[in-house]
């Protein structure tokens, strides 16, 4: 299956409790950090609730 590189690049200061709580179980805490995660449908979804904080690249397994 296919993995997804997400990174921050916007601060969650003064955003809505669930997208400082989806970015939590994402696994980004500051900005410029980086994840690899599972491109699943749940993953895919906490994406789309945080996607004007973040940035998503496919990456090459």
């Amino acid at each position: 299956m296919a993995q997804l590189k997400v990174t921050q690049v916007k601060s969650e200061i003064g955003g809505k409790q669930n997208h400082r709580d989806t970015l939590r179980t994402l696994g980004l805490k500051r900005i410029g950090q980086s994840v690899v995660r599972e491109d699943r449908p749940e993953v895919l979804g906490m994406l789309r609730a945080v996607r004007h904080l973040v940035t998503v690249e496919e990456v090459s397994s």
